[in-house]
């Protein structure tokens, strides 16, 4: 199986600014990304997505591909992931490059190791899935039988859809939210089916010790905590 990996990074960023490229201890965001999708066995090529030339430039230092620009209709606070990974598969494609599946891996998730992704495409391979993407346990006070949504009149209903919820925390079925470490699409999933997920999804579960997502300014910060903490157990 062909993997394409494909690293999205904008050049706008809300909660942090220039935060692809700002330095996590010392090293650019961008590169932890870098290092864990070249480090892995399972990648058949690697490619940056970016519409940034700054972001470009630094991706290039970390040894990255950079093919294209990435249109800026495509770069903006507002834009999914879907066309983004599709512009760049349609783009090597129409240049005679095919791939049977395509790994996105944001830059914002630095902790994922080259372990992780290689994992991921085998758990795609082996269990015959449309798709695959990391994920996380919801706490139980969160869990689907847990939740009520409020509707327009002021009334709370299930989000489950049940009239009652589940008496005991035992009952509760495991739920998870995803990570964004690592997705990982069949082709035509991607292109004839236009989704990401497909019908049959697998979630492939991380240990929140080893997990952060950055969006916000805590998030960095819980970040630098985690890198360090590794740094130190390496050490």
């Amino acid at each position: 199986m062909r993997v394409l990996g494909i690293v999205p990074a904008r050049g706008g960023s809300r909660g942090i600014r220039r935060k692809n490229i700002r330095r996590l201890n010392g090293t650019p965001l961008l590169q932890y990304t870098a290092e864990a999708a070249l480090a892995s066995r399972r990648l058949s090529r690697v490619i940056l997505s970016t519409e940034d030339d700054e972001i470009a430039e630094v991706g290039r230092r970390c040894g990255l591909e950079v093919p294209f620009r990435r249109p800026l209709e495509l770069a903006e606070d507002a834009t999914p992931m879907l066309p983004v990974i599709r512009h760049a598969v349609h783009y090597l494609e129409e240049r005679g490059d095919f791939f049977d599946a395509a790994c996105v891996l944001q830059p914002t998730n630095p902790l994922r190791r080259p372990e992780l992704i290689d994992a991921c495409i085998e758990f795609l391979e082996e269990g015959g899935f449309d798709a695959v993407m990391t994920v996380l346990p919801v706490p139980a006070e969160y869990n689907p039988h847990w939740v009520y949504l409020c509707a327009a009149d002021g009334t709370l209903r299930l989000s489950t859809g049940e009239r009652d919820p589940l008496p005991c925390r035992q009952q509760l079925p495991p739920a998870f939210h995803r990570d964004g470490s690592v997705y990982v699409v069949r082709r035509d999933v991607l292109i004839l089916r236009n989704s990401l997920y497909g019908e049959r999804l697998g979630g492939y579960q991380l240990d929140p010790r080893e997990s952060v997502n950055i969006d916000e300014p805590e998030d960095w910060r819980r970040a630098e905590r985690l890198m360090a903490q590794r740094s130190n157990r390496v050490e």
